[in-house]
């Protein structure tokens, strides 16, 4: 068939390393992003859907992708998010029942650039080494010198504000109208399964574009208020710290997820920083500060907040540590029913480790509603 035509294809890192791969279905392109992997051995449709990971190229380390197919129910989004997509073998054909169609398909329907046949062991172990950094994937293998020029216009993360590009442009509800609870969320980068999951637990929920003031979201006279996850840089969301910082002042619950986690942060004075490599996975081991027990979570993120500064500030407590490398997973206010989390409860892959804190987020509702 056409799309089995195997056309060379190239991945150009910003530091001029190039790795070689044959271009999905044969297509030509070019796109360029962040390069950045996930470990995750399945959610592949989640991760390319996942607004958080909006203007960066993925890496799947798993070595199949697109053997389960898609399904309509599994997006995070509108649309797919991802740059551009970089893996080893890519799977025409898929075999699960309850898929509607091939990820080439799904991925074409989105003008979605991919490349397969990559030596993605070789690749992921020098991202790791040298650090996330921006990349470029084309078919013009034979246009080095034009493609090096292209890629040093490419804008670094460090500093990119991107939650405009992902947020809503104008507030809509979700949920039942009738629920017992209100709650404003802020959307810097939303993803479905969290509304879903605020719903089923009595919400009707009142999402807000990025830049929403403070003012706005209190009108609606909401039980509580939600930041979200997003993707780039925290501390060009100017907007929205300054919001989040008269949620706090509000004296009503606050959570935040992942971008919504670093926002908090800033709000309270404690800076974040760019990591040489995020955490993007389904399997990374949490320690609640808290109870003493281990989670396994689902995590996507490539900025995290200043440990040293959140350690001194008389106002926080750090909750949750990451034990692969003792950075910051969750903070609450000592004073406050004000808490966040670096990493996705709602994502649930596989084990629910994390589904309390979506109840502990309601618990404090009921509890300032009474």
């Amino acid at each position: 068939m056409k799309y089995h035509t195997k056309k060379k294809a190239l991945i150009l890192l910003a530091d001029g390393t190039i790795f070689y791969g044959k271009a999905v279905g044969g297509k030509e392109g070019t796109a360029v992003g962040e390069v950045c992997f996930n470990t995750g051995m399945t959610g592949y449709q989640e991760i390319f859907t996942d607004p958080s990971y909006y203007g960066q190229l993925m890496v799947t380390t798993n070595a199949h992708i697109g053997n389960y197919g898609t399904n309509e129910d599994e997006v995070e989004s509108d649309s797919v998010k991802i740059a551009g997509l970089i893996c080893k073998n890519f799977s025409y054909e898929y075999s699960r029942p309850s898929a509607d169609s091939s990820l080439l398909d799904f991925l074409n329907k989105s003008n979605l650039f991919a490349i397969s046949d990559v030596d993605t062991r070789a690749l992921v172990s020098y991202i790791r080494d040298n650090g996330a950094m921006n990349a470029l994937i084309s078919t013009r293998v034979d246009e080095i010198d034009a493609l090096k020029e292209e890629l040093k216009q490419v804008p670094s993360m460090e500093g990119l504000e991107l939650s405009s590009k992902v947020s809503t442009k104008e507030p809509y509800y979700y949920g039942e109208e009738n629920a017992e609870y209100k709650i404003s969320a802020l959307d810097i980068g939303i993803k479905r399964n969290i509304l879903r999951n605020l719903a089923k637990r009595g919400a009707y929920i009142k999402v807000y574009p990025y830049n929403t003031p403070f003012s706005e979201m209190k009108s609606w006279n909401p039980d509580g208020y939600f930041i979200s996850n997003g993707p780039g840089d925290p501390e060009p969301l100017t907007d929205a710290i300054a919001a989040t910082k008269e949620m706090i002042g509000s004296d009503k619950p606050v959570l935040g997820i992942c971008l919504g986690h670093q926002v908090l942060a800033l709000a309270n004075g404690v800076s974040t920083y760019k990591m040489h490599n995020g955490h993007r996975g389904i399997n990374h081991p949490i320690l609640n500060l808290v109870t003493g027990k281990g989670e396994i979570t689902s995590q996507n993120h490539g900025f995290a907040v200043n440990r040293e500064e959140t350690e001194a500030h008389p106002e926080l407590e750090i909750t949750h540590v990451h034990l692969n490398d003792q950075t910051v997973a969750g903070i609450r206010m000592k004073n406050k029913e004000v808490f966040s989390v670096q990493y996705h409860p709602e994502a649930s892959p596989g084990p629910h480790d994390a589904d309390y804190l979506f109840d502990q987020f309601f618990d404090a509702i009921k509890t300032a509603k009474n």
